[in-house]
């Protein structure tokens, strides 16, 4: 399995830092993952749904530590990337 697309859509929150959809194999998306800045740091929340008690539950998720710093590695990897480009984006608005 591989991570063929990786679309992350910046945010301006504290802790909401993204949103995010990924593609696997050119075949699979999904949508709803999120880059989170926590109080040990950031990582990615999966998506989930609010059950009627008001707990989450996954809508999807890795099933094994492996694919889980797969998913979040790539994910960290290009939300930095998104970063960089808006704040260089940014850098040039400046200066003109």
């Amino acid at each position: 399995m591989e991570i063929t697309e990786v679309r992350v859509n910046l945010q301006d929150e504290d802790v909401l830092k993204a949103f995010v959809s990924v593609t696997f194999d050119d075949e699979f998306v999904i949508r709803g993952l999120k880059v989170i800045q926590g109080a040990e740091g950031r990582f990615v929340a999966m998506p989930a749904r609010r059950k009627r008690d008001g707990t989450f539950q996954d809508i999807a998720h890795p099933i094994n530590r492996g694919a889980r710093e797969y998913i979040e590695s790539v994910i960290l990897t290009e939300y930095d990337r998104a970063v960089a480009e808006r704040d260089a984006e940014m850098d040039g608005n400046r200066r003109d």
